[in-house]
């Protein structure tokens, strides 16, 4: 039996987060009309936003009803058993590949009660094997393929069907939360925020921490790990293939910036689930309880706010251009850059400090037994990661422009349009500009949702380090943003211009001297004179002067023979120790 603090670790007072009960509620219940509301307001039958929504002294219900494609037999219309149906068996074909393929065997992070969950991670191959099927059926029907087709039908039946799977799911383990009792051998346990006694609260905010269910055929599933990283996010790419086939099947053709968007979206998911074993140090999976604030936010909230981008240029198609594309491709990979590089450096501490990438790294050591990297990524801010996050929202919206459109009957001619194949015709009209309400809104809500994380972890990190914590904020003074970065050097303390330094040698050009320092690795530098030096680096400076060891300096003479050249003739000579100065060095590379 675990000792009895661990078990009573979930009574203490945790407090309310989102403004308590009230917040729950309205997020509940707001989010959901908010989806449907975008859903609505930009769509493919007479604009985005609807004409009458630019006009609102003059609304009129019935002709805004028609506007937005309200169903004809209204609320009902919003939901239907076919779309339903394909919807659960969407969530059954995921399980079933969970069962099938096969997957690393894991253990997640310490839990209060002192066990260790195991986990088998495949979503990768899960999802790979699901794209597999689809580029498949894609190459032999084209844009007609089904599951494209059904999807663009059948949009906001299946956006209500997932709704309702999200209801379900956080209705389902918070009644079943309740079977939890201390000293269980299966390690199940309530989640310290999850416990305050209101039931809509701990509903919403998630009673049990890993709630998991055993499925006949199928076995034991961790459902928040499972809904986390796996139909959400894979349905993510599904719908945004399905916007690319509506495109081409309503114009004839397909543009850039949606291909764009589909790729770079594509690769951050699978990027995402090809890393899963890192998910399982994540806040979500080691503190968050699982209710409605991560059924919904896995299962609705991604996939269908995340898209719609696509979704907005399959209707209103938008051409980037070489020049864009460049652009947007090179903030989406400085963005990724930061986001992948800062991820890795801190797993690859947490689980072996000694590896030579990080053994250079500065570090607190705390009190509870831990350590807080205080240089490389980390000494820049807190969440450095963050930061490469939401850089990354900018190129998923930026290929929209001036988002806004609207549609006209066909036969207008009308000046710049872009025509349908059914004769109707696309243009910005009164509604450029007011699109980014729904194209560039993925922006805002990022920076909101990582700042509200960070302000989550920063309280959470207060209670388990205390003082530790306080003095790790001293030196790391940058939350997300690396504001350090954005001063003028002669502006920067001399505290400031040392984290500087050190950055830039862990993680600047000159962390492949320091590689090859540390590593005793050679070197190969092209020095001015066309020469070539290969040789060990024994220390260098920020300038780049270097003092280097058995030198073998390469250069190639052209004899010259009663006024005609002769054939080149390679030489070289050993230095057992030399000085370089650093403006004489090309290039470096390691050997």
């Amino acid at each position: 039996m675990a000792p009895k603090d661990k078990q009573q670790a979930v009574s203490k007072t945790h407090g309310y987060e989102f403004f308590g009960p009230l917040g729950a509620a309205a997020i509940s219940f707001g989010l959901p009309l908010l989806i449907y509301a975008f859903s609505f307001a930009c769509n493919d039958i007479s604009g985005c936003p609807a004409p009458s929504l630019l006009n609102p002294k003059s609304l009129d219900l019935e002709t805004l009803k028609k506007e937005v494609g309200w169903p004809e037999n209204g609320v009902r219309g919003l939901a239907s058993w076919e779309a339903t149906g394909w919807t659960l068996a969407y969530y059954l074909v995921n399980a079933v590949l969970y069962r099938i393929l096969p997957g690393t065997e894991m253990e997640g992070t310490k839990l209060a009660n002192g066990g260790r969950l195991k986990y088998k991670l495949n979503a990768f191959a899960s999802t790979m094997f699901i794209l597999a099927i689809c580029a498949a059926g894609t190459f032999a029907q084209g844009a007609e393929f089904p599951l494209w087709t059904f999807i663009a039908d059948n949009y906001l039946q299946i956006l209500t069907a997932n709704i309702l799977v999200a209801y379900a799911l956080a209705t389902f383990v918070y009644v079943r939360s309740f079977s939890v009792k201390p000293g269980n051998p299966e390690f199940r346990q309530l989640a310290a925020g999850g416990v305050s006694g209101n039931m809509l609260y701990d509903w919403f905010i998630g009673r049990e921490l890993n709630p998991r269910v055993t499925i006949p055929l199928i076995g034991e599933i961790d459902i928040k790990e499972f809904m986390e990283i796996r139909p959400g996010l894979t349905g993510w790419i599904l719908l945004n293939c399905a916007f690319v086939a509506k495109q081409y099947r309503t114009f004839g053709f397909v543009t850039d910036s949606i291909i764009f968007i589909t790729v770079v979206q594509g690769l951050y998911v699978l990027d995402a689930q090809f890393m899963e074993p890192a998910l399982l140090t994540t806040m979500d999976i080691t503190t968050d309880g699982f209710g409605l604030m991560l059924s919904f936010g896995d299962l609705v909230w991604v996939p269908f706010i995340y898209t719609q981008q696509t979704r907005y240029l399959s209707v209103h198609p938008q051409t980037l251009g070489p020049l864009g594309l460049v652009g947007v491709g090179s903030l989406v990979l400085a963005a990724f850059a930061i986001f992948r590089l800062s991820n890795s450096q801190k797993n690859t501490f947490r689980t072996n400090p000694n590896d030579p990438s990080v053994a250079h790294l500065k570090y607190i050591e705390t009190k509870a037994g831990t350590r807080l990297l205080i240089s490389g990524w980390w000494g820049i801010a807190r969440h450095i990661n963050y930061f490469g996050d939401w850089l990354q929202a900018w190129p998923y919206s930026l290929p929209t422009g001036l988002a806004g459109y609207t549609i006209l009957s066909a036969g207008t001619a009308a000046e710049g349009a872009i025509r349908m194949l059914d004769g109707r015709e696309v243009i910005p009209g009164e509604a450029r500009g007011w699109g980014v309400i729904f194209t560039y809104f993925y922006v805002l809500y990022f920076a909101v949702l990582l700042i509200h994380r960070d302000r989550r972890d920063d309280e959470k990190c207060s209670k388990k380090y205390g003082e530790d914590w306080e003095k790790y904020k001293r030196i790391v003074r940058w939350r997300i943003v690396p504001a350090l970065l954005q001063k003028p050097r002669n502006e920067c303390t001399e505290y400031e211009i040392a984290q500087l330094e050190s950055w830039e040698m862990s993680n600047g050009p000159l962390s492949l001297l320091q590689t090859a320092v540390r590593s005793h690795s050679q070197v190969l530098i092209s020095i001015r004179s066309n020469r070539k030096l290969l040789a060990r680096v024994k220390a260098f400076d920020r300038h780049c002067n270097m003092i280097l060891e058995n030198v073998k300096e390469m250069w190639t003479e052209t004899p010259v023979h009663n006024g005609k050249k002769g054939r080149p003739v390679n030489k070289d000579r050993f230095i057992s120790k030399m000085f370089l100065r650093g403006d004489s060095v090309i290039i470096v590379l390691l050997s």
